[in-house]
């Protein structure tokens, strides 16, 4: 059953020096256990945008959703056994250390043309404030 996990955390936090390294350690034991789907970072909240249609008509305004401490800053999606299964992955994610991390189940829409995408260019990462 696939996952998603979301990954929260505040951006001032003391990021561990190793970060990667960790997330990199979580890549390999899913991939090795054929549990791997995607995974991917996401950019600083200070380039978002929100966008609202109301009336038929697009609203944009800067940044996030929500005023809020913790952030989105990536996700994983896995394939796992069972809940249980997704929740001994999200403890091994390091964002769950200095943040949270959300597990959701990823559901099925009926007639949705589920297919492999090409890959994409990513935009350049950002160091931490």
């Amino acid at each position: 059953m696939l996952y998603m996990f979301l990954l929260y955390a505040d951006p001032n936090a003391d990021w561990p020096p190793d970060i990667i390294e960790r997330h990199l350690a979580v890549y390999r034991e899913a991939r090795a256990r054929g549990a791997y789907v995607s995974s991917e970072a996401l950019g600083a909240p200070t380039g978002a945008k929100t966008v609202r249609v109301r009336n038929g008509r697009p609203h944009t305004t800067d940044g996030p959703f929500a005023e809020t401490k913790e952030v989105l800053g990536g996700f994983y999606v896995l394939d796992c056994r069972d809940l249980d299964d997704a929740l001994v992955f999200a403890a091994k994610i390091p964002d769950a250390g200095v943040g949270a991390v959300e597990v959701r189940p990823v559901v099925r829409v009926p007639d949705w043309p589920y297919v492999d995408t090409p890959p994409r260019e990513r935009h350049p990462m950002q160091p931490p404030r």
